[in-house]
C-alpha cells in the first residue's frame, strides 16, 4: 500500500473516538430520559416507580425492588453526603431523616419512602450557607476522619427537632445509634450542646 493509500482498518483511534460518541451520546439519552417524568404504564422490567420528594424536590423514577435508600439517594440522585459502611442498619453512618424521623437508609427500602419526605445532609444548606447544626460541627471540631459525619448531623437534626433543648444524658441516649470509629463523642456531644444554642 502507498503512503497515499488510506487503510480501510479505521485502527484503535478511530474506534476509541467512536466508542467514546457513544458512551456520551448514551449518557445523554440517560440524562434526558431521567429527567423526563418517569409516569409510564410499563415500567422496563424488573423495575418499580418511585415517587419520592427529596430535600424540597419531587423524584420519580424506577428502580429494583430490592434497592436501599441509600444506593438510589447517591446513585441515582447523586447525594453522596449519605454514607454507606457497615450496610447493615448498625452503625448510623447512613443516616437521613424520613418525614422528620431519623432511619438508617442502608437499611431501608426505597420503595418504603413512596410518597414521604427525605432530608439528607445536603438538604440542611440554604445555598452554600452551613446549617447552624453542621457550623457547630466545623466550629467545635465535631469530627476527625468525617466518614460517620453526614450521619451523625442528621442524627442530631432529629435530635433537636424533637426536642429543642437536650440535656447531656438525653444527646448521649438519642445519638447512641450513630457510631464513630474515630471516638470523637465528646466533640460531637459538645458541638450538638452548641448547635441548640443557636
Amino acid at each position: 500500500m502507498s503512503s497515499h493509500e488510506k487503510p480501510t482498518d479505521p485502527g484503535r483511534r478511530t474506534f476509541i473516538k467512536t466508542l467514546g460518541a457513544g458512551v456520551v451520546g448514551a449518557t445523554a439519552v440517560g440524562a434526558i430520559a431521567s429527567s423526563a417524568t418517569a409516569e409510564v404504564e410499563s415500567p422496563p422490567a424488573g423495575t418499580e416507580f418511585l415517587d419520592v420528594t427529596v430535600n424540597g424536590k419531587r423524584h420519580r423514577l424506577h428502580i429494583e425492588p430490592r434497592a436501599t435508600l441509600a444506593e438510589v439517594l447517591r446513585n441515582h440522585l447523586g447525594l453522596t453526603g449519605t454514607k454507606i459502611a457497615c450496610n447493615r442498619g448498625m452503625c448510623g453512618t447512613c443516616t437521613v431523616l424520613l418525614d422528620g424521623l431519623a432511619i438508617y437508609s442502608c437499611h431501608t427500602l426505597a420503595l418504603d419512602a413512596t410518597g414521604k419526605k427525605v432530608t439528607t445532609v445536603e438538604g440542611l444548606m440554604k445555598g452554600e450557607e452551613l446549617h447552624p447544626l453542621q457550623q457547630a460541627f466545623v466550629d467545635r471540631d465535631g469530627l476527625q476522619c468525617g466518614y460517620c459525619t453526614p450521619g451523625q448531623v442528621m442524627a442530631a437534626e432529629a435530635l433537636l427537632r424533637a426536642n429543642p433543648d437536650p440535656t447531656t444524658a438525653e444527646i448521649k441516649a438519642g445519638m447512641s445509634g450513630n457510631l464513630c470509629r474515630c471516638g470523637a463523642y465528646p466533640k460531637i456531644i459538645e458541638s450538638i450542646e452548641a448547635a441548640k444554642k443557636s
